[in-house]
């Protein structure tokens, strides 16, 4: 019997760990450069401890030469926690995240050259002028100085992305400018933000972006330095490595150059971070950097049933930039994928309270969706209903949200119309049209009457300025005491906030649909609600709901997510919500993809088979036919996990369509899918002659002289569209 025989057999009798035979190779794979190609549910951490404890105990190597790498902290705890089950009498392995083994690299670099530094995340101090330093609140100052205006969260948030995208990617200043990034003078704000981190103090600022970056640097220009990190680890093991940067990947080339025993574990088709610097592309070159390496797929899904194993491994063959795997699963089929389209956005949340309150145990249930707005809503009526639940990444963001400040200032004045102080906030945001000069001369008026008395009275005003504040006076006067819902609808529509929303949106670049979504969130809430009083103590009482639901994550409830906080977890009924089209896929990725550049398509596919591939039992994927009163197209997703569950109905409802349309067959139409090839000529009986650019599973995309269209590839089969062209 081998050495690996022994060590599977032995491993198991005491903990009772069977390895499939692709699991084996890869643990006994220990020698070079090795691409564990993990599909979701395969077995992928079982493996990684497996093969870890088969170094050290057969192979006689010192845990202390092995070196994993994870990308989240929670990961590398996960890891370290399971080895020490799995193998109890051996020393711990070092398990970290990439961020950490380069602020390890940084900080000795540092001390050697007696350079004094400051981490500027998380908590706060001041240097010797009393300017912050910390990250966000530069930033913030940044913005400010430059652009004039306070930013918003949501502003704040792109920003740092964009600065992370930027150094992730190791992009040099001359290609800044080629990032798209939506916050005015983002590029003039990252150009000041590095200059102040050099000379703002006495000392260099650093953020957790340069830690990779300076470490990467350092690994280039000081060998002494390299070498030692070098000789230190025999063997670097990487996980989640499809969500890996740029620089992250430079950092551990360099740092395995001599040994080339490096082992990354990845699934291309689960790399959903690229709008964070993610780099899925260093997967497929691989065999480029690693000539030599070995690739072994891990496609049995030990997770889910057949049903949702199947339907998506066919779904993610969409993509066609991937590896070619082959997900399949020995488990029992349990219950056919349900897809269902309510009427509204409303009827799909009262569904799900009705379908979840009869679930024995809750911590069987995740709710998951792409954005987390779609999380208030649920929460306001899970609360309602009495069902518990956990939010894996709560964004308290909404309930401090400008537009939800400004509702409660127009709220607070129907109360008491003397607040200067409350109209300083809003008097852009009404049809009142009142002016910073003229917002001056009424601070000036210190005689506490109406702040609408003293502008008609002791401000300067014109002529149609004084009609509407007369208006705008009746307005607020009218509001008071009214059922919060019908004060919100005021705002929005008899005031004029929304107009002024569209402006604001047009002068800065805001999400205008966004904006509009927090309002109707707003209304929902609003909705059975008495008073405003009673409005305003529900926002806070949701918004300190959100922030305890964190101590709730092991407890019987269930769980609320984004589709990308997702992956790597699991339950026996998932439902995902929201499946409409321009929420996935989103309106920016059909546009790419309609000019011709499929990669954000695809990772909108990606994400969504991460969703599918969460649950174990039961899939359930919502739409529906209206939201905020208007009609919405469900997500086209939806009609692909149609026809791979239910082909011959799919079909038939093609057939009835082509037969109600009463086109008459081509009998010189292309009827096999083979002469569809990208690049040929064809003729379209109506939009005449174009060429092929692109063929998917169920379209095609043609350019045509006037315009690209995206045709149904069975109808234009099927019915004889296309004609070949001599």
């Amino acid at each position: 019997m081998s050495l690996g025989e022994k060590f599977f057999e032995s491993k198991q009798q005491q903990l009772g760990v069977s390895l499939n035979d692709v699991q084996k190779k890869a643990v006994l794979q220990t020698e070079g450069p090795l691409l564990l190609l993990a599909t979701p549910g395969s077995g992928k951490t079982t493996t990684i401890i497996m093969r870890i404890g088969y170094i050290i105990e057969e192979k006689g190597v010192n845990p202390a030469r092995i070196k994993a790498v994870t990308f989240s902290k929670a990961s590398a705890i996960d890891m370290e926690e399971r080895f020490k089950r799995f193998f109890p009498s051996l020393p711990p392995v070092n398990f970290s995240t990439i961020h950490s083994l380069a602020f390890e690299i940084v900080r000795e670099h540092f001390t050697h050259q007696k350079i004094a530094y400051q981490l500027i995340e998380g908590g706060t101090t001041v240097n010797q002028n009393n300017r912050p330093l910390n990250k966000k609140m530069i930033l913030r100052e940044l913005f400010k100085q430059m652009v004039g205006e306070v930013i918003t969260e949501d502003q704040l948030e792109e920003l740092t992305t964009y600065i992370s995208y930027i150094k992730n990617k190791l992009l040099p200043q001359k290609k800044w400018s080629t990032v798209e990034c939506t916050v005015p003078q983002a590029e003039q704000i990252l150009r000041e933000y590095e200059k102040v981190k050099r000379t703002s103090s006495n000392q260099l600022l650093v953020d957790y972006d340069d830690m990779l970056t300076i470490a990467n640097r350092v690994l280039e220009e000081e060998g002494e330095l390299l070498l030692k990190y070098q000789q230190r680890y025999d063997y670097f093991l990487t996980d989640e490595s499809q969500d890996t940067s740029m620089v992250q990947h430079a950092i551990i080339e360099k740092l395995v150059q001599q040994h080339k025993n490096l082992c990354v574990v990845a699934d291309d088709d689960q790399s959903i971070y690229t709008w964070r610097a993610a780099e899925p592309q260093y997967l497929m070159d691989f065999k480029k950097v690693y000539p030599e390496a070995t690739i072994l797929k891990m496609e049995q899904n030990y997770r889910s049933s057949k049903d949702i194993v199947n339907a998506a491994n066919q779904f993610i063959k969409r993509n066609k930039h991937r590896y070619d795997k082959n997900m399949f699963t020995d488990n029992p089929a349990a219950k056919p994928i349900i897809v269902k389209r309510h009427f509204n956005d409303k009827n799909q949340t009262s569904y799900l309270v009705k379908e979840i309150s009869t679930v024995a145990n809750y911590r069987d249930v995740a709710v998951l969706y792409r954005n987390n707005s779609s999380s208030i809503p649920l929460i306001n009526l899970f609360d309602r209903a009495g069902i518990p639940f956990y939010i894996k990444d709560s964004d308290n963001r909404f309930f401090s949200h400008w537009v939800v400040e400004d509702i409660l200032n127009f709220m607070r004045m129907t109360f008491n119309d003397k607040r200067v102080d409350i109209l300083d906030k809003i008097h852009m945001k009404f049809n009142g049209y009142i002016t910073k000069q003229q917002m001056a001369e009424l601070k000036a008026v210190r005689n506490n009457d109406s702040v609408f008395d003293n502008l008609l009275q002791f401000v300067q005003l014109k002529e149609y300025q004084v009609k509407q504040l007369k208006k705008c006076k009746e307005i607020f006067r009218d509001m008071k005491g009214i059922a919060p819902l019908s004060a919100i609808r005021y705002i929005r529509y008899e005031l004029g906030y929304e107009k002024a929303l569209e402006k604001m949106s047009e002068r800065l670049g805001f999400n205008l649909e966004y904006l509009v979504g927090i309002l109707n969130t707003l209304e929902e809430i609003a909705d059975t609600l008495e008073t405003m009083e009673e409005f305003a103590h529900r926002l806070k009482y949701l918004e300190t709901l959100m922030k305890n639901s964190k101590r709730q994550k092991n407890e019987n409830v269930v769980t609320l997510s984004t589709f990308h906080s997702s992956k790597g977890l699991e339950f026996k009924r998932v439902y995902m919500i929201d499946l409409v089209d321009g929420m996935i896929p989103s309106k920016a990725e059909t546009k790419s993809y309609d000019e011709g550049n499929h990669e954000l398509m695809e990772e909108a596919v990606r994400l969504f088979y991460v969703g599918m591939t969460r649950a174990k039992q039961h899939l359930e994927l919502l739409s529906y036919e209206k939201k905020n009163g208007s009609p919405v197209k469900e997500s086209p997703f939806l009609s692909n996990i149609r026809q791979i569950i239910a082909p011959v109905k799919e079909k038939a409802q093609l057939n009835a369509v082509a037969n109600k349309s009463k086109v008459p067959s081509n009998p010189n139409g292309i009827k096999d899918r083979s002469q569809l090839v990208e690049g040929k000529m064809i003729k379209h009986r109506v939009f005449g002659h174009g060429e092929i650019t692109h063929i998917g599973q169920e379209s095609i995309d043609i350019q045509f002289p006037s315009s690209n269209k995206k045709l149904s590839l069975s109808t234009c089969i099927e019915m004889g569209l296309l004609e070949p062209v001599d």
